[in-house]
């Protein structure tokens, strides 16, 4: 039987480390970082574009999810995924 895309993902060591505590943080620092570039680029459509992405990042790290697994189809909660790696 073949895995789901999202199964094989989630077995990755990437997937292991964005969901684990210190990938949280590292998502909470990719907002600051790109919010921090589109406040420095805000007149530019890069600098705009910036900013709207730093969303992602930012919902990721504060209510603990992973879009990549969500995309594939596997559970959106890093607690999820965390749960099914063990």
């Amino acid at each position: 039987m073949t895995m789901s895309a999202a199964a094989r993902f989630n077995q990755t060591g990437f997937s292991r480390f964005i969901n684990s505590p210190a990938g949280r943080v590292f998502r909470l620092g990719a907002f600051v970082a790109f919010l921090a570039a589109g406040i420095l680029l805000r007149h530019s459509p890069v600098g705009i574009a910036l900013m709207v992405w730093s969303i992602v990042p930012l919902t990721a790290g504060s209510f603990n999810l992973c879009y990549i697994s969500g995309l594939l189809g596997g559970p959106f909660s890093s607690r999820k995924i965390r749960a099914l790696q063990s």
